[in-house]
């Protein structure tokens, strides 16, 4: 019998295309990079997401699931586009879905945060490279798009969506967070245009805009469209809160079903656990999960669409506190929990128990706030790999081995990509 104090955690939510989330704790995105041969889901994401089913969260939220095949965050990621096959994707969503939850899949187009030695080249708003320090050369220099290919992305976004739907998936979430092309169209910083969609705030968002306009003129009323948003950027000068609550009052009437709030980029990896405030002094990792909470509580006041929130929660008590009201503050209607879930993946269905579980995520402290942010990727994407191979998690992991190892992963992954497009122009 679940106790009452930890009822709302577990209340059903109905969303406003009619479809019902079991309950308010949902699987935020992580990178999974573990493509079976030909960039598919295969039995190692099968595996992964039937786990995370079983572990009791209402929703799923795939990780990155690309657009273009010559569009990719990693080697490792997953293509959906017009000529790939349908049947790998079904099995996935099944898989996703045998715990009773939904499944929506994360649709994305990394823009200038690609790495160089994928050979697939950068697009972005502006020709602005990433600057992560000594870390740079490791990322394509990208070029400015032009007009008729930022047409061709937002087709190629629709068309990703309306498979998904033919696949069982339950939604699409759009990426326009984390310094990803959607967010680099937003970002005064990166999107340096002069054109239609660049300037002005109103044709920076644009591109977003007219993406959720065309997933959504592509799939069914009952299929979940959902958008994931910066709170901010945390850089001087860049996205800011103002700049989010307006994008988030436009999507009001998009027929949007939920805003997930989030924070960082490459540049500023917030979502990490380590960035710069917008003053550029160091945050610490309790401020920025406090400053995310608290600005969706400001959202919901002004949001049509459920909002959901994201950032290191990891203890059930931070996820009720989000969910109930402070003063003239709303709540928070669904908490999104990533990084906990690949180091406790039944945390869910154990805070439902009076003695609950709560998780401490592994920190790095390195002098290198970039550094520090990839092993903490790379401690994390180790965990995901042992629950994909059916194993449970490891209590303890070298960031200095698993990094190393990780690196040689993805540049045995680079290859088998490279020989994979040369085969698919």
């Amino acid at each position: 019998m679940l106790t009452a104090a930890f009822e709302p955690l577990f209340a059903p939510l109905a969303l406003p295309n009619g479809a019902v989330l079991p309950n308010r704790l949902a699987k935020a995105a992580m990178e999974e990079n573990l493509a079976a041969e030909g960039q598919l889901p295969g039995k190692a994401l099968w595996t992964l997401y039937r786990r995370w089913a079983q572990g009791g969260v209402g929703l799923q939220i795939t990780g990155n699931v690309m657009v273009d095949p010559s569009a990719m965050t990693g080697p490792g990621g997953v293509v959906l586009d017009s000529r790939a096959p349908l049947a790998p994707f079904e099995t996935w969503a099944r898989e996703a879905r045998s715990g009773g939850g939904q499944v929506w899949m994360q649709i994305n187009h990394p823009g200038r945060q690609t790495y160089a030695d994928l050979g697939q080249g950068a697009v972005a708003p502006s020709a602005v490279p990433v600057d992560i320090g000594k870390f740079s050369s490791l990322l394509a220099q990208p070029r400015a798009l032009t007009a008729d290919e930022i047409t061709a992305i937002i087709e190629r976004f629709a068309i990703t969506a309306r498979r998904a739907e033919e696949a069982g998936f339950d939604g699409v979430q759009i990426h326009a967070a984390h310094g990803y092309l959607l967010s680099q169209f937003l970002s005064p910083l990166v999107n340096r245009r002069d054109d239609a969609w660049g300037g002005s705030r109103e044709n920076r968002a644009r591109m977003l805009f007219e993406v959720v306009k065309a997933v959504r003129a592509r799939v069914s009323p009952r299929f979940a469209v959902a958008v994931k948003l910066n709170s901010a950027d945390f850089q001087k000068g860049g996205f800011d809160v103002d700049d989010a609550r307006w994008v988030v009052e436009q999507l009001n009437g998009m027929a949007v079903d939920l805003v997930e709030l989030s924070g960082g980029s490459y540049e500023s990896p917030a979502m990490q656990g380590s960035a710069k405030d917008e003053t550029g002094s160091k945050s610490s990792t309790a401020v920025r999960e406090a400053y995310f909470v608290d600005f969706a509580r400001d959202i919901v006041k002004v949001a049509r669409m459920p909002i959901m929130v994201t950032g290191g929660v990891c203890r059930r008590e931070v996820a009720l506190a989000a969910l109930a009201a402070e003063g003239a503050l709303p709540g928070v209607p669904v908490v999104g929990i990533a990084r906990a879930l690949a180091f406790a993946p039944d945390l869910p269905k154990a805070w439902r128990k009076p003695e609950g579980l709560d998780v401490t995520l592994p920190q790095v402290t390195w002098k290198s706030r970039e550094l520090s942010a990839l092993a903490m990727m790379a401690l994390t994407k180790a965990q995901i790999n042992r629950l994909a191979a059916g194993k449970a998690p490891a209590r303890r992991l070298s960031p200095v081995l698993i990094l190393a190892g990780q690196q040689m992963k993805q540049r045995a992954q680079g290859k088998r990509y490279r020989a994979w497009r040369l085969k698919t122009p």
